[in-house]
C-alpha cells in the first residue's frame, strides 16, 4: 500500500445536493485572526429573511495542506441551501491567509475564536447557534478550540482526526516515519511555525520523544472530554492509517454529552475522501446540525449512537454500544532474519472475517547486534491472490542484546476479509518489508543487525457478527 496524502480531494467531487430550499450569496473577505493575522474567508448567507433569533451558522475547517476550496464544495452542496450561514476559511499558513501553521496550537484556537465572534456579531446570525465542522487537521482544530480553547460551539463535527496526536504519530513510541515525512511536506517550511519546524527531524527519527509528547499532548483532547457537553458527531474512517478507529472510539467512551460516532468508507490512505458513502454521511452531518442548531426534533439523537458503514457501501449497521467482538488466535514458530523479514501465513476461518479492535503479535526477541525496533504488518491474501494490508504496528527494542518478550499492538482498522482468505504476518525493520509500496514505517535498522524471534502468537480482534459482504 502506498501511503499518499490526498487531504483536499473533495474539491474534485461532483456532489449530489439535496433539494434546494434556499438560494444564497457568496462573498470573499478577510477576517483578522489571532494577533491580527489576516484569514482569507468565504461567507455564504441565505437570501431569505432570517428566522426569529437569526440564522444558525457553521464554521468549516479544512485539512492539512488544503484550502477553503474543499470546504466550499461541501458548504454549497449541503448547508448553504438549507438555511445556514456558512463561513469557510484558509487556515493560517495555508492558501491566501497569513501567519504560520502551528499544528492546531494556541494561535489556531485564537483564530477559531475570531471566526466565531465574527459570525456572532452579525445581526442576521443567532450567536448561540454557531457550530463547527472540520476534517483531518480541521477536525483537530474543532476539538482543540472546543476543549482547550473553551469556545462555546453549539454543536461540533470532527472528521477523520485525532484525539491523541502522540498515539496517532508515535504508537508504542515508534514514529510512523514515512507518513510523518510526507505530512511534513504538505506545508512549506517558510509557512510553518518554528516551534513545529524545529521538531520535524526528531518526529521522523523518533528522537527526543518526551519533548514531542509534551508538544502533541498540548494539542490533544483525550483525557479531557468527560466534562464536555457540546453535542458531538464524530466521523472516522473504517480504514485510516493516519488516524485509526481508536482515535474516535476513545472520545466516544469518554464524552458525557450528546454524542454519535459514524465509521465509514472514507479517510486518509488506504481510503479516499471521495468515498461511496459521502452523500449519506453529509446528510447525517446536516441532520446533526439541524437538531442542535435549528432545534429540529428529527430523531438523530435518539438513534443507536454508533453507526458502521458496510464495505463496499450498501448501508449501515447501528449499535447501542461498541459492537461485540471476538478473537481469532494463531501461533507459529519463529526464526532469524537480518535486512530481510520473517513471514508466517495462517489459515483464516472459512467464513467471512471482519476485523475490529486492536490486533496484537507477541514473541520473545533477541538480537546479535544493536537494533532500533521491530515492525509488523498484518495482511490478508484473498483466494484470487490479492493482498490487502489489514494493519501495521511496531515496537522499539531498547535492550537489543537480551532476550525479552515484546507485544506489537496494531492499529484498529475495520477490514472485511473474503471467505477463504489467509492471514500473513511480516516482521522486519520497515513496513516496506511487506510491500515496496507500504511506506508507513521507514526508519530501518543498522546494517548487520540480526533479529531472532521465538514462538509467535497472533490475536486478531474481529466483529462477532460481520456486517459486510
Amino acid at each position: 500500500m502506498r501511503v499518499r496524502l490526498l487531504l483536499v480531494s473533495l474539491v474534485a467531487l461532483a456532489l449530489p445536493a439535496p433539494a434546494l430550499a434556499d438560494t444564497f450569496t457568496k462573498q470573499h473577505l478577510t477576517i483578522a485572526g489571532q494577533t491580527g493575522t489576516p484569514l482569507a474567508a468565504t461567507l455564504y448567507e441565505p437570501t431569505s429573511a432570517p428566522p426569529a433569533g437569526g440564522f444558525p451558522a457553521i464554521v468549516m475547517f479544512h485539512g492539512l495542506g488544503g484550502t477553503r476550496a474543499s470546504m466550499n464544495v461541501l458548504a454549497e452542496g449541503y448547508f448553504a441551501t438549507q438555511g445556514y450561514v456558512v463561513l469557510t476559511f484558509d487556515a493560517r499558513g495555508h492558501g491566501e491567509s497569513g501567519g504560520l501553521w502551528g499544528l492546531d496550537g494556541p494561535n489556531e484556537d485564537g483564530d477559531a475564536w475570531a471566526l466565531h465572534d465574527f459570525l456572532a456579531a452579525r445581526p442576521e446570525v443567532n450567536a448561540k447557534k454557531i457550530g463547527a465542522y472540520g476534517i483531518s487537521l480541521g477536525g483537530g482544530a474543532v476539538w482543540n478550540s472546543t476543549v482547550i480553547g473553551k469556545l462555546p460551539w453549539a454543536a461540533i463535527v470532527p472528521e477523520a482526526t485525532w484525539t491523541s496526536l502522540y498515539q496517532a504519530l508515535f504508537p508504542q513510541d515508534l514514529p510512523k516515519s514515512g507518513l510523518i515525512a510526507q505530512l511534513g511536506m504538505l506545508v512549506p517550511d517558510a509557512r510553518t511555525d518554528p516551534e513545529i519546524l524545529l521538531r520535524k527531524p526528531d518526529a521522523i527519527a523518533g528522537t527526543n520523544l518526551p519533548d514531542l509528547h509534551e508538544l502533541t499532548d498540548s494539542r490533544s483532547v483525550r483525557g479531557k472530554l468527560s466534562s464536555v457537553t457540546t453535542p458531538t458527531l464524530m466521523l472516522q474512517g473504517r480504514r485510516d492509517f493516519l488516524f485509526d478507529v481508536d482515535q474516535a472510539l476513545a472520545a466516544f467512551k469518554e464524552l458525557r454529552g450528546p454524542k454519535r460516532l459514524y465509521l465509514g468508507d472514507f479517510g486518509h490512505p488506504p481510503s479516499s475522501f471521495a468515498s461511496p458513502d459521502l452523500e449519506y454521511m453529509e446528510t447525517e452531518v446536516r441532520q446533526w446540525f439541524d437538531r442542535f442548531l435549528k432545534d429540529e426534533p428529527n430523531g438523530i439523537d435518539k438513534r443507536p449512537p454508533i453507526e458502521v458503514a458496510k464495505s463496499p457501501f450498501s448501508g449501515t449497521v447501528q449499535y447501542a454500544r461498541p459492537p461485540v467482538l471476538s478473537s481469532v488466535r494463531f501461533a507459529a514458530t519463529g526464526g532469524t532474519f537480518g535486512s530481510g523479514s520473517l513471514v508466517r501465513i495462517f489459515r483464516l476461518p472459512k467464513q467471512r472475517v471482519e476485523t475490529f479492535g486492536d490486533a496484537t503479535v507477541t514473541a520473545s526477541v533477541k538480537t546479535a547486534a544493536p537494533v532500533a525496533h521491530l515492525v509488523g504488518v498484518l495482511s490478508a491474501i484473498a483466494p484470487d491472490g490479492t493482498e490487502t494490508v489489514v494493519s501495521d504496528g511496531g515496537v522499539p527494542l531498547r535492550v537489543p542484546t537480551k532476550s525479552r518478550k515484546v507485544t506489537i499492538r496494531f492499529m484498529n482498522e475495520v477490514t472485511s476479509l473474503a471467505p477463504g482468505s489467509r492471514l500473513k504476518l511480516t516482521l522486519g525493520g520497515t513496513s516496506s518489508a511487506q510491500s515496496a509500496g507500504n511506506l508507513l514505517y521507514l526508519l530501518g535498522n543498522p546494517l548487520g543487525t540480526q533479529i531472532t524471534v521465538g514462538k509467535v502468537r497472533v490475536v486478531l480482534s474481529v466483529l462477532r457478527t460481520p456486517i459486510s459482504r
